[in-house]
């Protein structure tokens, strides 16, 4: 009697849901909208310190209106000057805005992403393995206080004359706002130099991850 092979059963494949990739789509739209924002601000500033060269232009201005027999005193030579600046300002001021928009959506992002998702896990990871990774990460975060920084202090500028309160702080916050902005610069060179070190020698593609989300993590 032939014997009865009992049927086996496939194994069953659970499916895994909670794969995300490295990077939140939200974290990438932040990451290039913002390097295209500061691009554009500090285009303006070039602009008006080297293109134009606003200061430059007041003496000018006043020697040709010494020329038409018009004698301008410095404050008016500088109203003048301010007339060729003030569309370039507007739109440094525009990309202010939306710098300070993109900070709200990375705060967004941070909040709505998922564990190993958000910066403050992978803070916290780097400071347990220390080395290097611990510095790149700190680096980051002092970035984000850059950021805080250089939109307060634009947002305090831009309505000194509207708030009273603000007026006095003025000269202050432009101080801050200009050193604060020489440290952004070094922020992104050396960010910069890192990227391409990392792409020549030790983690290819960290471009392309920031454009495509990375490899899938499983939570």
């Amino acid at each position: 009697m032939p014997s009865t092979i009992p049927a086996i059963a496939p194994p069953t494949i659970q499916a895994k849901t909670n794969i995300r990739p490295r990077y939140t789509a939200a974290l990438r739209l932040w990451h290039w909208g913002n390097a295209l924002v500061i691009t554009g601000l500090l285009s303006t500033i070039w602009f008006m310190r080297v293109i134009i060269d606003v200061r430059g232009l007041r003496p000018k201005i006043r020697e040709l209106a010494a020329q038409s027999g018009i004698t301008l005193s410095l404050e008016q030579a500088k109203a003048i000057s301010k007339l060729v600046s003030h569309r370039i300002w507007d739109y440094h001021i525009y990309l202010g805005v939306a710098l300070a928009g993109l900070l709200a959506l990375r705060v967004l992002a941070e909040l709505t992403a998922a564990g190993r998702q958000r910066f403050g896990y992978r803070l916290r990871q780097a400071r347990a393995e220390a080395g290097a990774a611990t510095l790149v990460k700190y680096s980051y975060l002092a970035f984000y206080l850059m950021l805080v920084v250089m939109v307060s202090t634009g947002l305090g500028i831009l309505y000194a004359d509207k708030v009273a309160w603000l007026a006095p702080w003025e000269e202050t916050l432009k101080d801050i706002h200009t050193v604060d902005m020489y440290l952004i610069i070094g922020f992104l060179f050396i960010h910069v130099v890192g990227v391409i070190a990392n792409e020549l020698t030790k983690r290819r593609n960290v471009t392309s991850e920031m454009i495509h989300g990375g490899a899938l993590e499983e939570e």
